[in-house]
């Protein structure tokens, strides 16, 4: 089985690469250290973002920590004494269970939490770690506690090394990507489907080749009103000076009448000056069906410290590249973005970076459409690692009711294992 996809810490390695950009105006929003991770045997390391329900708990899941110290399903619920923790569910190698987790949670309209490993399940993919990884359901029972399903096991022919989390369609259907496995060792697009009498189904959508369509796809899938997806590969596209192995493409897939998907390249990165490199997450629209999203390197300048792109549909079915933002080491700047970005109501486009900020050590910012040219970027944090405040946040923010902003990092903290925070304006 190949092993052409790096380590997680090798991806983090990556995301740090550098780009230029105009100065950053600063802002005066308040962040506030909800929760620092804390594990007696080791690391911790939330590297997805969190969700929440109606109540205003958080969900999430952690690379390492739990019982068993190989990652965890996590509940954060606001107290009068603060925020508690309760553990829904400790990953076991004990090869059934899966283990390391860097996806997201996603829940149904029941109430289900459902989630991805890298590794673990059933199988054996790379020796001596051991599973090609899984999907999973946590289901919530009457005494509080959650019980988990497998709903499949990866076995590399299928994909494997599961690293973004999931999205759901209004039949439960569950859509997700592999970085590693499937026909050409580059990577997957899969749907997990439930069937009659509690089973569940898996169906490869894509297998990448690694050339023009791409290839080893990091982050998840994004569904559109029609049940067509939307997505980015990491490397692939075509080599170009800049990529040897392809700088990474954006993707569509569409289901056709005979039961297939029908692949379509909507934009090949780094073939032109200026553009960026190396997409390790996922898209989001607006509500004109404009595409966003951020590549961790490339953009204008000597340093490719990362751009925030919009595609936009054009007559003939193309779409039309916008750089919104190069980023800069440089006056607060960030580097690095990473994550899903996320818009406001009045159309505000919010991410984080892993690096940058005025301590290095990453950031959170606000993107202000403008009429013509980049967006206005307001940094609205900087992140550092002096006091219990985290640093390198990996994953995109989320909003709650009143406009607060929540997300994960995955060092600092008071015992520097991680955080998750809040941003108030």
């Amino acid at each position: 089985m190949s092993t052409l996809s790096p380590n997680f810490k090798a991806v983090l390695a990556v995301l740090t690469l550098a780009l230029f950009a105009a100065p950053a105006a600063l802002a005066q929003e308040q962040e506030k250290v909800l929760y620092s991770f804390y594990d007696s045997g080791g690391l911790v390391l939330p590297v997805a973002g969190v969700i929440s329900d109606a109540s205003g708990n958080l969900y999430g899941t952690t690379f390492y920590g739990g019982a068993n110290g190989v990652g965890m399903v996590f509940e954060l619920s606001p107290g009068t004494s603060g925020w508690k923790e309760t553990v829904l569910h400790s990953f076991n190698v004990d090869g059934t269970d899966g283990f390391w987790i860097t996806g997201g949670l996603v829940f149904d309209a029941a109430g289900n939490l459902y989630g991805t490993t890298e590794f673990g399940g059933s199988g054996l993919c790379i020796s001596g770690i051991g599973g090609c990884g899984m999907v999973y359901k946590l289901t919530p029972n009457s005494n509080g506690s959650w019980t988990e399903t497998i709903l499949h096991n990866f076995d590399g022919n299928d994909g494997f090394e599961a690293h973004s989390g999931l999205t759901i369609d209004a039949a439960g259907n569950l859509y997700g990507t592999t970085a590693n496995g499937g026909a050409y060792s580059q990577g997957t697009v899969y749907e997990v489907s439930p069937s009659a009498g509690g089973t569940w189904t898996e169906k490869t959508l894509h297998d990448f080749t690694g050339g023009a369509d791409g290839g080893v796809p990091y982050g998840s899938v994004l569904l559109d009103a029609a049940g067509n997806l939307y997505g980015m590969t990491s490397a692939g596209g075509g080599n170009t000076p800049a990529c040897r192995y392809g700088c990474g493409t954006v993707f569509e897939l569409s289901p056709t009448l005979s039961g297939n998907w029908k692949w379509k390249g909507l934009h090949d990165f780094s073939k032109r000056d200026g553009d960026g490199k190396y997409p390790y997450n996922g898209l989001i629209f607006d509500a004109s069906g404009n595409l966003y999203g951020v590549t961790s390197g490339g953009g204008g300048g000597p340093h490719n410290k990362g751009i925030v792109f919009e595609l936009s549909p054009t007559a003939g079915g193309k779409w039309t590249e916008k750089i919104l933002h190069n980023f800069n080491i440089h006056n607060a700047d960030g580097n690095g973005p990473s994550g899903t970005p996320v818009f406001d109501a009045s159309g505000n486009l919010y991410g984080v970076t892993l690096g940058g900020g005025s301590n290095g050590k990453g950031s959170t910012f606000k993107l202000t459409p403008t009429t013509v040219g980049p967006w206005t970027e307001t940094v609205l944090h900087s992140f550092s690692d002096q006091g219990s405040d985290g640093y390198h946040p990996n994953a995109g923010l989320i909003f709650d009711a009143s406009g607060n902003l929540y997300g994960t990092t995955g060092d600092g903290g008071q015992f520097n294992e991680g955080t998750v925070f809040e941003i108030t304006p």
